[in-house]
Parts: C-alpha cells; structure tokens; sequence
C-alpha cells in the first residue's frame, strides 16, 4: 500500500496529531522551498530538452509529471524528480533512430520496466555497482554534453559524435564568433561567478540569473537570435506516443538504457538525501514503482524521460523542504509558468540555454568524485567507463567499467595473497585469503622462487581452499621434499589444508569451524594442532613460538599504540585480580596496551593499609601519581584461596598461609552479612559464594587507604566489583545497593 499523504517529519503520538497544524507547520517551509526548485527546474529542464533534441516543451512536461507523480507515488520524502542531463545522450540517439514520439513510446516502456525493477525488489541489488563505474559514466556524459554544446555556444552546431565535436572543435574556437556566441559564453560567465557572489546574492538560483541576464542582454541589444519555441495551452494533451519500428534489439536496448540509467540516477539521488537527512531511510523499491509510473505518464503525454535529480533534490533540501510537498508544488508552479507565461519563456535564447548545459555537463565531471575513486583503487574503473561512453555509447562504457572492475576484483584475489618473505636464509610463503583455482597460476608462479633443498615455512591464512589450489599445495610439498628440502606448515585458522591431506577436506566455506584467533587462544590450542615447527633457539618452545607470533602478527599492528606509550603511560584502571592463569585482563575487558595497570595476587585480596606494603605501594602508585579514574577489584570462580580459606589450604606452604591471612576479614564478613546474589541467585558451590564476599570486602579495604579515600571524596575515582564465570565465560558488575552481581552483557549507560 502506497501512503500518498504522510508526513515524515510528525514523530508525535498519533492521539495527539492536528493534521491541519502539521499541514500548515510544514507548509511555511515547503512554499518556499518549492519556489526555489521551481526557478532552478525550468532553465535546466529547457535546456536538457534542447541539448538532446527533443521538443522544449517535453522538458516542462516532464517536470510538471516528474514532480507530481514521482512525489505522490514514489518513497523519497524529499527527492524532486524531471529530466536529467544523464540522459541527454541516450533521448538523442533514440530520436535520431526512432523519431520522437516514438522515443516517447519507449520512455513509456522504461517506466515499466522500473515498475517491475520495483516489484520484483532489485533496487538494494543495483547499488552493488561499482561506484567508480556510475561516476564515470556520469562524467563521460558530462563530457559528451560539454562537447556537444560547445559548439552551439561559439555560434556552431554540434557534430553527430564526440570524436567530430573534439576534432572540429579547435576551428570552432578560433573561427567566427556571432551574436549567439557571445550570448553563450555570458551565460556561462554569470554562472560561474554566480558562486562566488555574497550569501545574500546567491539566494537567487544560479541557472536562473544566468538565463535570465542573458536574455535581458539580448533583449535589450536587440538581438536576432534562435529563441525557446512553445506552443499555447496546456501541455501534453492531445499528444499520442507511436510504437516504434526497426530492429527489436534496437528497440529493447534503448528501453533498458533509459530505465536502468534513470534507476541508478533516482536511486543515488534518494541515498544522498538520505545521508543528509534524519527520520526512517527511503524504500529504495517503492521509490522504483514511483519513478516508473512517472515515466510512463511523462512518456504516455509526451515527456522527456524522468529521473530523480540530484541537483533539484539538493537545492530543496537546503532551501529547507520538510515533505514531498515541496516537489509536488514545484510541478504546480511549472505549469502555472507554461499556461500564463509562456510569452516570458519564448524570450529565452538558446545559445543561453547551451551556455547552460555546458555548466551542467561540466559539472556532471566530478573532481571529488574522481579522487575518492582514486583513492579506492578504482581509477582503471572510472577512466575505462568514461572513455567507453565518449568513444563508442553509454551502454559500452558500462560494460567496459563492469570488465575492469571484474579485473581488478580477481587481480586482487589472485596477487594479493600470495607472496614470499625472506629472513636471511629463512624463506617464508605467505598465502592469504581465498585460494581458489583461479589463484593457482600465480601460485605455481611464487612457488617456483623458493630456494632448492632449503628449510620452507608455508604459512597458510586462508579462508577457503577449493581442491585445485589444494591439489597445486600438496603436489609442490612432496616434490620439494622428495629434492631434499623440508617443508614446515603452520595453517593459522581453520585447517583447510591438513584436513585436506587427512582425506577429509572441507568443501563449503559455512562450515568451516570458527577457530580462535592466535593472539587469544592458549598455546595448548593452536601449538599442538596443524602446526609442525622445529626446535628454538634457547628458552621453553612455547614461549618462543609465542613470542615469534607476536613479532609476525601483532607487534605490526600495535607498533604505532606502543610508539606512543613509549615516554610513560596514563591508564585509565588499576586492575586487581587473582593470579590465576585463567584470568586475563585485557581480554575480558577488551582493553589494550596503557589501559590497565594490573596488580595480581593469590585471592585478589587487597591487604588494610596499614597491613601491607606491597599492594599498598601499587595502590598509592597508581591513585596517586598516575591518577587512574577506577579501580576494579575482580574475583572469579573456582579460586584455589577462597578454597583454602574454608580449610582446604596446603600444608607446608608458610608464605602462602601468612598471606591468606588477609583474608580472614572475607571469612568473617560471610559470617555476619547476608548473602550476596549472582544475577539473582546464590552460586552453588561455597567457594563461589565467598567469593563474591570477598570481592565486597576488598572494596572496603580499599577506602582505608588515604590516597584512595581523598580521590574518592573529591569525586575522582570509581570503585567497581567484577566477577569471572570461568566456565561461563561470563562477566558480572556488582551493584552494591543491590548486593548483587549483573552480567555486564545489559546495556552500558555512559
């Protein structure tokens, strides 16, 4: 169901909407707004009829159908649609092959064709096209434009393709220059200046200075020039589309030119806006069906193609637009124009309306645009789209863009990946990402430069190996094995290729087991599978395969962190847990290097401050001179102290029972206080249960420390209770009003 008359901007709640009030609030802004559309659309719909042949007023129909239909029926609250330049090019070979009411019959059929792009809900799926590729084809539009109407400004005619306008082009510029010529080249003056006019001036549309100087200077000069030609009456009515004749595929092609231009254009112009505005994003299908009926209507009454148009869309939204109300008015205001002041209209020269369009198509050659695509790696894109569409037609340049951005989709998939490293008389293949059949030439390739009967490290990340690549792998290892080299695989991440040579490969990508990252999985996990290194140098094997994978692996990614903790850190908590080796701060609280100042100890106990001088030192240290903002007192399940606190302590341990005596406050807070609750409930196991106490009680310890007690007076400093699920895997928060623990998985409240 299509909703005609709602309003985007009332959140209110519906018992308490005044229609009438909203109607009104919104109108004060969507009068104006529409005035100021209204006074951009007429000069640039004129001139794209003009520039691709097309009757003048096809340009004003298609605005007054454009802004009406397309308002009403498509999604975009604030989207203005009419003709574009996009289609300039496309509207003019189609006239010069099938006559004009014919090209009005296949406008039609493009808007039908849109219906169903909306129905059959493609509209998400065509913004998959590669950015650079619609940037440039709008830019090889530009320049067609630009070209073309060149020749019309210096008093010319435009040739019949851009290869002859560029070559005549220089004997246009230095030959006889008339009337018209100087009509053009002020109109393009004015509008160039018209940017660096005062606020106040600009309010004034650009277009619509320009045009309006230039005829006033002709006017006034006396000028006997080629002016706009409209017929009396109300436009479109009487007017009967013809079927077209030729060639099917001629005439299929230019309905699917028209329709899929006109889409992308509408489309990308409704997820601009969007990107500007706030309230629900546009149904980019809904907005399909709207475009499409528009087109059918614009071409069932003699219109030139509709699109929306980025350039009226944004003019009505910084001219302050609320609702579809704005677009629809300035359609009113278009045929107020055609009905009672057609005789101003018909004053316009064409070489202004030229002087116009050579503006517009400059414009459509967007630098912006040009370096962001530069940046991506996209340039080969947006350079083979352009030149196909000003060499041969705009649907080659497409096709040309789609070629190389395939190109240099699989260029990247097949190079990028594979490379060797060499570490002294260390060779290391590195291979990254999808390893495909299509990667196996380069493969071969890479695999070739490795030294003969040296010692090899294969070192697969990959996210998918298919059976060729697999197959070119298993093939090279047991060649260069059998010459006498030696091959040592380390597979990070799912073991495509150990499962592979196991006679169990893995064949689909969703399948794949999720394996923990190295950097976050204990040694035992990811040293002792898939993984054949030899022997160190010195020190434990694990320890130096741990740290041999930091260098590789992480180090890189964080030299720049560490590059700035190098002259002294700041951190943010002073972390106090328990020596267990399941605990590991960082991880649990996502932190990284400068975050945590971490204290550790048998119990996570934090000794009265008049009790010891250990923790008491890291305390002052850490409150004191770095000025953390919280200290976190974490305690977690299956603790080995809580255990020996309620008797199970080792014997013979002397150091290990004098400390735990700092626990005993914990012991006899359990005794005396009520239960303290994990989401809710009491664990059930009583080591647990204590230590829930026990992470209350070392908060309490912590305000005999003066330093802590001052900073916390002064409101500096935040003292918060965490607790490890170790089995779970959960962490829990202590609400001390509550005497309870809340996993930290509820939502944050900064």
């Amino acid at each position: 169901m299509i909703d005609i008359v709602g309003d985007e901007h009332d959140t209110g709640p519906p018992g308490r909407r005044n229609p009438t009030s909203t109607l009104l609030k919104n109108l004060r802004h969507d009068i104006p707004a529409s005035v100021v559309v209204f006074l951009v659309a007429v000069p640039l719909s004129l001139g794209v009829a003009h520039a691709a042949g097309a009757p003048l007023l096809a340009g004003l129909v298609s605005a007054v159908v454009g802004g009406i239909v397309a308002s009403l029926f498509g999604a975009s609250a604030l989207q203005v649609s009419g003709p574009s330049a996009a289609l300039t090019i496309v509207i003019a070979e189609s006239i010069a092959t099938f006559g004009w009411a014919a090209t009005c019959a296949i406008t039609a059929g493009a808007g039908l064709v849109q219906i169903l792009f909306g129905l059959c809900r493609v509209a998400r799926a065509s913004l998959v096209i590669s950015p650079a590729i619609v940037h440039g084809l709008l830019a090889g539009i530009g320049l067609i434009l630009v070209l073309g109407q060149l020749h019309v400004v210096l008093g010319g005619v435009a040739r019949g393709s851009t290869i002859e306008n560029v070559l005549a082009l220089p004997g246009r510029i230095v030959g006889h220059h008339d009337q018209a010529a100087l009509i053009g080249v002020v109109t393009v003056g004015v509008l160039l200046a018209w940017t660096r006019m005062p606020r106040s001036v600009r309010r004034v549309p650009g277009p619509l200075a320009a045009v309006a100087l230039a005829t006033a200077l002709s006017v006034a000069a006396g000028m006997d020039l080629p002016r706009v030609d409209l017929p009396n009456g109300l436009p479109g009515l009487g007017f009967v589309p013809e079927v077209p004749s030729g060639s099917w595929a001629a005439i299929i092609g230019a309905v699917l030119s028209i329709a899929l231009i006109a889409s992308l254009e509408s489309l990308l112009s409704a997820v601009a806006i969007d990107k500007l505005r706030d309230g629900q994003r546009t149904d980019l299908n809904r907005e399909l069906v709207g475009q499409g009926l528009a087109n059918v209507a614009a071409g069932s009454l003699g219109g030139f193609p509709v699109t929306g148009v980025v350039v009226r869309t944004m003019t009505n939204f910084e001219a302050g637009a609320r609702t579809r109300m704005s677009a629809t008015l300035h359609s009113v205001w278009i045929l107020g124009c055609c009905l009672f002041l057609a005789g101003a209209l018909r004053l316009i020269p064409l070489a202004a309306l030229a002087g116009l369009l050579v503006y517009v198509g400059a414009k459509l050659v967007n630098l912006t645009n040009l370096r962001e695509v530069r940046r991506h790696g996209d340039l080969p894109v947006y350079l083979a789209t352009l030149l196909g569409a000003v060499a041969v037609n705009l649907l080659t340049g497409v096709a040309a863009g789609i070629a190389v951005a395939l190109a240099l989709m699989l260029r990247r998939m097949l190079f990028s990946g594979i490379h060797i490293e060499r570490d002294g008389s260390r060779t290391r293949v590195v291979i990254e990402g999808a390893l495909t059949f299509l990667s196996v030439p380069r493969l071969t390739t890479v695999l070739a430069e490795v030294p003969e009967r040296a010692e090899v490290t294969l070192e697969l990340f990959v996210d998918y190996l298919d059976h060729a690549a697999f197959d070119c792998l298993r093939g090279w290892q047991r060649a260069y094995e059998r010459a006498g080299g030696t091959v040592i695989v380390d597979e990070i991440g799912h073991p495509w290729f150990e499962r592979g040579k196991a006679g169990v490969p893995t064949v689909r990508r969703g399948v794949a087991s999720r394996v923990v990252p190295r950097w976050l999985a204990p040694w035992s996990q990811w040293q002792a599978e898939h993984l054949e290194l030899p022997s160190q140098r010195g020190g434990s094997v694990p320890l130096c395969r741990g740290a041999s994978e930091f260098q590789r692996r992480t180090a890189p990614l964080l030299r720049s962190t560490w590059d700035g903790l190098a002259n002294g850190q700041q951190p943010h908590t002073l972390f106090i847990t328990c020596g267990d080796a399941r605990i590991v701060p960082n991880l649990i609280t996502t932190s990284g290097p400068g975050d945590l100042f971490t204290v550790r100890n048998i119990g996570n106990l934090v000794p009265r401050a008049e009790a010891d001088f250990s923790v008491g030192a890291a305390i002052e240290y850490a409150v004191g001179l770095l000025r953390v903002r919280e200290v976190v007192v974490c305690g977690h399940s299956g603790c080995g102290a809580m255990k020996a606190l309620l008797g199970d302590a080792p014997a013979g341990l002397a150091h290990l029972g004098g400390w735990l005596r700092h626990g005993e406050a914990t012991m006899r807070r359990r005794e005396s206080e009520g239960p303290v609750l994990l989401d809710g409930a009491r664990p059930s196991h009583e080591g647990d249960r204590l230590a829930l106490h026990n992470v209350v009680q070392q908060l309490e310890n912590l305000r005999s420390y003066p330093v802590v007690d001052a900073a916390l007076a002064r409101g500096e400093l935040r003292l918060t209770g965490m607790y490890f699920d170790v089995g779970k895997a959960n962490v829990y928060l202590l609400d001390e009003a509550l005497r309870s623990f809340t996993s930290a998985a509820a939502p944050v409240k900064s």
